[in-house]
């Protein structure tokens, strides 16, 4: 698990307005220029500098008015750092042109030419355009270029709001000559970032070298047959440094079975070493295509920012794992099951506060219609073999074979089928319950050969994870009245029993298709919500900045623990009637990507 490590930008900013001197106060032969252009603003609600449509419509003008329109670019060597950071900004994943780069570079010629009259506000637009740019590149490397929120209306991640601290702390950073020290503290600080950097670095470099070829088509490959299709499956491999280079060209060997081996457990499949479709579908992704994931990733990371919890629970629902970390340190992982692509997996943040122990779990009702009922009709004695009972609304017990079943119909049923604590039960021997609007949480499972699977998607949205005994024990530790005996007691029993965490969880279901673990290899996952492209195809195009503005609270729809739940809407409804538009946006909370679960 990468450190959670945090810079706070407060303390970035509150640094910067130490170092703040008094603003010159000379009028400059420009000011009348710049006065007039903001002036224009001010009224207008937009300005158009040499073709370009400035952006920063709040804070720009609020610049020039504290500096009483001078010019705020003075120094050759900031605007040089400016600009070195806009050309490098693609190794960020970010669009250099989003930065007004071409303009720039155009503005700055004609003011260094001798041989030709400027034209008349030629110096004024360039420094607008120039505080523009860093205002625009500030503003993608905080929060990201893409709004998460114009993707999914469920996000409920909160991130600082920076309009008071950064019109000072621009001021500062231009008298202090400390313009590339600025856009540093604004990107991510935690490892995670630079990793994907240098991966971004790395399959750039792949595919500047001319990337990789594409394996034909055919009957699978494996040990130790001879094909004239393992001579491209060893070159595909050396690429990206599962195989060195030797070995006879045609033959499946024991080289060729470990190298395939370690590029299947890079892309999260089944390590078999074999080459089946799934494996040559992942040996053909273009170069292309992985740089533009890694890019995607990059901003799921800005979306993150930094955050002051050191302490939280954490699911990559992409890469099907679970991480408890205590005081940024991880000390609990598991594999975890998620929702069905039809039946996805919510991500959002919460703060888990109880724990219930042998739970009962009442049949949503999509279940029961599609599941439930068609089994009950088939085998009237399906119910009382799996330890449900049948509990009218007044919460009595009903004689499940005094009930026509053959007529019974989910949307009309005046009954709830709740299934008891037990071996068979659903939710296995423990939940683990956070307040969420989707209903979803995580629980145990009495089917424990699934986590044996490289893809994980089986649930109807809620978290089934293994080892939920020792998370259990570790999220009451503290507890006095819940040691780890008592814990083993009541599980021994069939009593329902719930535990209040002595301490909230914060809890984050994330969602990463890139990960790049300590030593430093690139981990893919399939992108199973296909979340990915929407991120994409905003990242590619013109840039609009969101203004921030701070949010009210989620309704909190998960009961206070005490019992069992009156019925609730099941996850999966709740999914179907909030779809994530176009195909929905990863929404992350603040936290490094969840590592593979080894």
């Amino acid at each position: 698990m990468l450190d959670f490590r945090i810079t706070s930008i407060v303390q970035v900013w509150v640094v910067l307005l130490v170092l703040m001197l008094a603003w010159p106060a000379a009028a400059s032969p420009v000011a009348p220029d710049l006065r007039q252009r903001i002036e224009h603003l001010r009224e207008n609600g937009k300005l158009s500098v040499g073709g370009v449509t400035i952006g920063a419509i709040e804070l720009l003008p609020q610049l020039y008015e504290r500096s009483t329109f001078n010019r705020l670019w003075t120094r050759e060597s900031d605007i040089e750092a400016l600009l070195a950071a806009i050309r490098t900004s693609d190794q960020d994943g970010l669009d250099p042109d989003d930065f007004h780069l071409q303009p720039l570079n155009r503005l700055r010629r004609e003011l260094n030419a001798t041989e030709k009259p400027l034209k008349p506000g030629a110096a004024a637009d360039f420094d607008l355009l120039l505080t523009d740019a860093l205002l625009r590149l500030g503003y993608q490397l905080f929060y990201g270029k893409v709004d998460p929120e114009s993707l999914d209306a469920g996000w409920n991640f909160e991130r600082p709001l920076l309009n008071e601290e950064a019109v000072p702390a621009i001021e500062s950073a231009l008298r202090s000559g400390t313009i590339a020290e600025l856009l540093r503290s604004l990107e991510p600080q935690d490892p995670t970032y630079a990793a994907l950097k240098r991966a971004l670095k790395r399959y750039r470099e792949i595919k500047a070298r001319g990337g990789w070829g594409t394996i034909p088509a055919g009957p699978k490959l494996e040990a130790p047959m001879e094909d004239a299709r393992v001579e491209a499956l060893r070159r595909r491999l050396q690429v990206t440094g599962e195989l060195a280079t030797g070995g006879s060209r045609h033959l499946f060997d024991e080289a060729v079975v470990q190298a395939v081996k370690r590029f299947q457990t890079r892309h999260g499949l089944d390590a078999d070493g074999v080459v089946g479709l799934a494996t040559l579908a992942a040996l053909n992704v273009p170069v292309d295509a992985r740089i533009d994931q890694i890019r995607v990733n990059l901003e799921r990371t800005r979306w993150l920012g930094r955050t002051a919890e050191r302490d939280y629970l954490a699911v990559n629902i992409a890469g099907f794992d679970a991480v408890l970390v205590r005081n940024g340190e991880r000390i609990w992982a598991a594999r975890a099951i998620v929702g069905r692509p039809y039946r996805m997996t919510p991500l959002f943040r919460s703060d888990m506060t109880y724990i219930v122990f042998n739970p009962t779990w009442t049949v949503p009702p999509t279940i029961l219609k599609k599941d439930l009922l068609p089994k009950v009709k088939s085998d009237p004695s399906f119910l009382t073999r799996n330890s449900f009972k049948v509990v009218d609304r007044g919460g009595q017990t009903v004689d499940a074979s005094a009930i026509d079943w053959s007529t019974a119909r989910a949307g009309t049923l005046p009954y709830q089928i709740v299934q008891q604590p037990g071996t068979k039960n659903a939710l296995g021997r423990v939940k683990f319950m956070f307040p969420n609007k989707y209903q979803v949480y995580l629980h145990d499972t009495p089917d424990r050969t699934l986590f044996q699977r490289a893809a994980r998607t089986y649930s109807s949205g809620c978290i089934r994870v293994d080892q939920p005994v020792e998370l259990a024990r570790l999220l009451l530790d503290g507890a006095p009245e819940w040691s780890p005996a008592r814990i083993d007691k009541v599980l021994a029993g069939k009593k329902t029993v719930t535990a209040r965490l002595p301490v909230a969880v914060p809890v984050f279901l994330l969602y990463w298709t890139v990960e790049v673990p300590a030593d430093g290899s690139v981990h893919f996952r399939n992108d199973i919500y296909e979340r990915d492209p929407p991120i994409l195809t905003e990242l590619r195009k013109e840039f609009r900045p969101t203004v921030r503005r701070p949010k009210p609270p989620d309704p909190e729809t998960v009961p206070e623990a005490g019992g069992e739940q009156a019925p609730m809407v099941a996850p999966e409804e709740v999914m179907q009637r909030v779809p994530l538009k176009a195909a929905g946006p990863t929404v992350a909370g603040a936290l490094p990507p969840v590592p593979a679960t080894p």
